[in-house]
């Protein structure tokens, strides 16, 4: 508890700083985090030759490993930011791509799912998909400091964005879209098997989460993938891709492990187009390939 007010006492010092000094202070600090952190540097490298094999160049490995804890770093700056500026004025270096996506879902009367990742500065990318375009459910895993779950959560609430907690979340998912209304979900995280289908991720065979498939088909809800870039870390674009349209026959359970892998697909090509911003620092297989992350 002492640890997380003196969070607090440094927070109000870096909002008190030039915005461009407070960004310099969080890329230096997850440069320090990369030089220092055996076990997650670990990680990244365990990720990327299981991705793209033993041979993978040491420099691009380094690269890699280098933007992601950078990444990390201006997640932690973007929830800051967010619970001290007004979501206006957040939005003045943002811009969106391809509207017309969620215009049509709206004009169809349909319910939206946006499938998304840990990707870029994904926490911003809430916030302003929220605030400036559509209001939406979304699903949090509990942490293990309540001080700081209330302090992420208190930052998200700010943006029109609603959360509910992973345990039993189906139930809510479900009511919100059946009047019609919007959920995200991050669809790259770790899941258990028993809720999973096995699909080709970057090239592997890997668990993959079912939900957005299933419940996609049960409220014929529109399927928009979405997600941050920027050139400089100071000015963005949210990108709404084309919807997915999976297949509707008789096979329910082809139909959901097809829709789980055109949605897969998606984000296995963006991330192999440009890998840095994807966060590579998590365990993404370890319910699948335990053995890649042993020492």
């Amino acid at each position: 508890m002492i640890g997380f007010y003196m969070f607090l006492v440094l927070e109000k010092f870096l909002m008190l700083l030039p915005k461009k000094l407070r960004r310099g202070f969080f890329t230096a600090l997850g440069f320090i985090a990369y030089k220092t952190s055996k076990r997650y540097n670990k990680v990244v490298r365990d990720n990327l030759k299981f991705i793209y094999g033993d041979d993978v160049s040491e420099e691009f490995m380094q690269d890699v490993a280098k933007a992601s804890f950078k990444q990390l770093a201006l997640n932690l700056l973007h929830t800051m930011e967010i619970r001290h500026y007004s979501m206006q004025e957040l939005a003045k270096n943002v811009s969106f791509v391809n509207d017309e996506v969620i215009k049509k879902a709206k004009e169809q009367n349909r319910p939206i799912i946006f499938i998304t990742a840990h990707y870029g500065s994904w926490e911003f990318a809430g916030a302003m998909l929220g605030a400036m375009r559509e209001p939406f459910l979304t699903v949090y895993t509990k942490m293990k400091n309540k001080y700081f779950e209330e302090y992420v959560l208190s930052s998200r609430s700010k943006s029109n964005m609603e959360y509910i907690e992973r345990s039993g979340a189906t139930r809510g998912l479900v009511k919100r879209l059946r009047a019609g209304g919007t959920i995200a979900v991050l669809i790259d995280t770790n899941v258990n098997k028993k809720e999973a289908v096995t699909v080709d991720f970057l090239g592997k065979p890997t668990g993959q989460v079912k939900s957005t498939a299933y419940l996609a088909r049960k409220f014929d809800a529109a399927i928009i993938p979405t997600l941050i870039h920027t050139q400089d870390d100071e000015n963005f674009v949210i990108k709404f891709y084309d919807e997915i349209i999976p297949p509707k026959t008789d096979d329910i359970e082809h139909d959901i492990k097809l829709s789980t892998q055109m949605q897969i697909d998606w984000l296995s090509k963006e991330i192999l187009k440009s890998p840095k911003p994807w966060f590579w620092l998590h365990r993404r297989f370890k319910n699948d390939y335990p053995e890649i992350y042993q020492s």
